[in-house]
């Protein structure tokens, strides 16, 4: 199979992992040999609940055997959407009411985009440096790396960067601007949070200049900081709410969120403003509601934040600086992008799965599923310390 992978599957980089699956369970995935590995990065922060969860499993089943694809987004009144954007409003505060289900998260941030440039008239958009918000052109206009973005252009216009945390630059943001885009925790730069009330801050200045605060909460939602979304947090809200990953436990999804009177402007002038043949689909709703339901029903999220300690006890070492982030979405960073690599290919021989940050070449990626053990931490972890000090050896 590995062949066949990398011959006829297009391939992202030189030098893929290419481990043959076989099944997936809880915090672990098993090779083709059934060699167990255990999961510190739940497909780049995307099952929340761990592998093949059973109520997940059983939500798609059920729906699966009902109806699949019936008709493309916004037509057909479908109960699995229906009562998963219903339960989701009433999560979120007020001026996020109204959700608008796609595929993926980039998608969210194009429908995001398109919807702060209808709503306001403007074109400008404003985003950070070393920010990732996803690969198709939108997005990636919105990509904080030329290196990057530079072989793709030209992409959309009016697009310029401010510092993550930085004060000064928020007058850059004018009455020109359509939107503000910003991870509400960076991801690829490195797992950084915004400091000095730095989100309150640009929450002011957007009010000020009547632009749009975007935040994309695409990998800290759905409790992986240990609140649904990181930005009640920092006790602002933005005008649309960018979500995916996380959201179904590994299916694919995204959605983007505002006031019932903001998400409207995609209704008329023109009609269809963003169309979608496969968002809403009901069998990735039903694992979104299955999700959702089983964050807000048990202590899954309350846990969090006591995973997090756990980390940050067993995880020192004089070669780790610092570990970064928030919740289980942590990044310790190492002395050298070498050292950093040597850990993480180590570790998958060893049988713990371990990633890469975009931007950051020295971070260990941790972003495990929410229902990870304390004993699988601490196995992990263990590993990990193992690992560092064999290559000082």
């Amino acid at each position: 199979m590995k062949e066949d992978f990398l011959k006829f599957q297009a391939q992202t980089s030189p030098h893929p992992l290419a481990m043959e699956v076989s099944k997936a369970k809880g915090s672990y995935i098993y090779d083709e040999k059934g060699q167990p590995y255990l999961d510190f990065v739940a497909g780049v922060s995307a099952c929340t609940l761990g592998h093949c969860h059973p109520k997940v499993v059983k939500a798609i089943q059920e729906q699966a055997e009902k109806y699949m694809h019936v008709m493309v987004y916004g037509e057909y009144a479908q109960s699995p959407a229906v009562n998963y954007t219903k339960l989701l409003a009433s999560l979120l505060p007020p001026n996020l009411q109204s959700t608008y289900l796609v595929n993926s998260g980039t998608e969210a941030i194009e429908g995001a985009i398109k919807l702060a440039r209808r709503a306001t008239g403007r074109s400008e958009l404003i985003a950070a440096k070393n920010a990732y918000h996803g690969n198709t052109m939108g997005s990636l206009s919105l990509l904080g790396k030329e290196e990057r973005k530079g072989p793709f252009r030209p992409l959309l216009p009016d697009v310029s960067f401010i510092n993550y945390n930085d004060e000064e630059d928020l007058a850059r943001i004018t009455s020109k601007t359509a939107g503000v885009v910003l991870e509400t925790i960076q991801g690829g730069g490195g797992f950084i949070l915004p400091t000095a009330n730095y989100l309150k801050k640009v929450r002011e200045r957007c009010h000020e200049t009547g632009a749009l605060l975007i935040l994309d909460e695409i990998q800290p939602g759905f409790g992986r900081t240990g609140t649904f979304f990181a930005f009640e947090q920092y006790e602002i809200a933005p005008d649309i709410l960018v979500i995916g990953k996380g959201m179904a436990s590994g299916m694919p999804v995204g959605a983007f969120v505002a006031s019932i009177e903001l998400m409207s402007h995609l209704q008329q002038g023109p009609k269809l403003g963003h169309i979608t043949t496969f968002g809403g689909n009901p069998v990735i709703a039903a694992a979104s509601l299955a999700t959702l339901r089983e964050l807000q029903e048990t202590s899954i999220m309350l846990e969090v934040s006591e995973k997090e300690q756990l980390f940050r006890e067993l995880l020192q070492h004089e070669n780790i600086l610092e570990i970064r982030g928030k919740g289980l979405m942590l990044a310790p960073i190492l002395k050298t992008a070498e050292m950093a690599n040597h850990v993480i290919l180590t570790c998958a021989k060893k049988g713990l799965i371990l990633f890469w940050l975009q931007f950051e070449p020295r971070a260990l990626r941790i972003s495990p599923p929410l229902t990870i053990s304390k004993k699988e931490i601490e196995e992990g972890c263990g590993m990990i310390l193992e690992v560092i000090n064999m290559y000082e050896q």
